[in-house]
């Protein structure tokens, strides 16, 4: 996968992300088990058999693309932690980049909150084990910021906010632009009121 985007169509994209991209969108109108492999060669113009020149199967598409969701989420939380500066510069940095994910990836989003139990089991182990270490970048961050708050408070705050955030394939009733200079508000505000 890019290090750039989770999922990237066009020139940039290699066949592999653009087959993921073009299933995620699948999976996340129709469900996984709504999805045929010849209903994704026919978004990428080629045919079903075709693609397992570049997947095993289905199963192995999914494990590919919510592991590499999860790995791209956790890198760029360890990069954005990782800035000097004070603490709420950290955590307004951590917020801006999910919502940014959110607002760019949205059919992921649904596709995560839905077929994460489609899985097997070595991936859901795999993707549970990133989303926590994920999870543990904002404990860290947002203890950081809000000195008083002890880890299973931070922890139950952190995934409140991500609901918010992840709100977005049910919320975009605002051009992205504003969506994203709102969600970033109240989700800085959210977190701060953990206090």
């Amino acid at each position: 996968m890019s290090s750039g985007s989770p999922l990237i169509r066009g020139d940039k994209a290699s066949r592999r992300e653009e087959i993921l991209a073009a299933a995620a969108e699948l999976f996340a109108d129709r469900g996984f088990h709504g999805v045929g492999i010849d209903d994704i060669g026919a978004a990428v113009g080629i045919s079903g058999p075709a693609l397992y020149r570049h997947f095993r199967s289905k199963d192995a598409m999914l494990g590919e693309m919510l592991t590499s969701i999860s790995r791209y989420l956790l890198d760029g939380a360890l990069g954005h932690a990782g800035h000097d500066g004070p603490p709420d510069e950290v955590l307004a940095g951590l917020v801006r980049f999910h919502v940014d994910f959110a607002l760019t990836q949205p059919a992921l989003i649904t596709v995560q909150e839905r077929d994460l139990a489609n899985l097997t089991e070595d991936d859901r182990r795999q993707v549970r084990a990133l989303q926590r270490r994920y999870v543990e970048v904002w404990v860290d961050a947002l203890r950081a910021a809000v000195p008083h708050l002890d880890d299973t408070r931070a922890r139950s705050t952190a995934h409140a906010v991500f609901g918010l955030m992840n709100s977005t394939p049910h919320s975009r009733h605002l051009p992205d632009p504003e969506l994203a200079e709102l969600l970033a508000e109240l989700a800085l505000g959210a977190l701060h009121a953990a206090r």
